[in-house]
């Protein structure tokens, strides 16, 4: 059975601070799509000129097939990986043979600027030969990218990423009232906190908890724990057990 390997899943922080894991795809696999894609390119070429030299020859005259023939080699050349993976899929026939998808670096799909931005600049990355150039690039950076994908904020990931686990952590957050009266906007603004900070960064956590330090008059993790607390009383502040109720996330607190 196939191992995948740690250092391919990247974690990437978006605005909002939400985390997601890209599974990036290496020179080697990468490669193998590419051959699959020229393969395709040169069969529909031969198929397309065989066809053109048939039947157009009589109709338009020889001089008109040869020109319209190399504008169709023009196309399929400089636009064939643009078309596909500035599509629904995000990926062009060989790259979904080897089961991989191109996206933009946030994880959303490739649009149109982005797919013809790193497609133009495969003829930097072929320089001076064999893709030498884009293939040093990749070796270098940490998510796999040649030029192309730098300048156009791509990457190259597998379609299929593994579910991403995050650690089940249980932590026992004291319920508190809060040491002031706050608005109706405060309280909305605490309990949407309580609800979206499993899915953040702890690094994220911590730094908006300190936002609140004239509320929690704590920092770090012992502010993010009293942040907690509060908004915990806010959801059910009649609670009158007298166990502190759990608070569950992924890794919401680390010793």
């Amino acid at each position: 059975m196939a191992v995948t390997r740690a250092d391919t899943l990247q974690s990437v922080e978006l605005a909002d601070g939400v985390e997601i894991q890209l599974r990036v795809a290496g020179p080697a696999v990468r490669s193998m799509a590419y051959m699959i894609d020229l393969l395709i390119r040169i069969g529909v070429d031969i198929l397309v000129a065989i066809l053109a030299f048939m039947l157009l020859p009589d109709l338009v005259g020889m001089e008109m097939t040869n020109g319209l023939f190399l504008l169709f080699v023009f196309f399929m050349e400089w636009f064939y990986n643009v078309f596909f993976e500035a599509g629904a899929k995000g990926s062009t026939p060989g790259q979904r043979s080897m089961k991989l998808r191109v996206m933009s670096v946030t994880g959303g799909p490739v649009s149109l600027a982005q797919a013809v931005m790193r497609n133009f600049l495969r003829v930097v990355d072929f320089m001076p030969g064999l893709y030498l150039t884009g293939i040093v690039c990749m070796l270098f950076t940490k998510r796999f990218q040649r030029l192309g994908d730098l300048v156009a904020n791509t990457v190259v990931t597998y379609a299929e990423v593994p579910i991403f686990m995050a650690p089940h952590v249980e932590i026992r957050a004291e319920r508190r009232a809060p040491s002031k009266v706050l608005t109706r906007e405060e309280q909305a603004a605490l309990l949407q906190f309580l609800e979206r900070a499993p899915l953040w960064a702890d690094e994220r956590r911590i730094e908006l908890a300190t936002l609140a330090h004239p509320l929690t008059e704590a920092a770090g993790v012992e502010g993010l724990r009293r942040l907690c607390g509060m908004a915990l009383w806010l959801q059910d502040p009649e609670d009158k057990s007298g166990t502190p109720p759990s608070l569950k996330g992924a890794g919401m607190f680390r010793s």
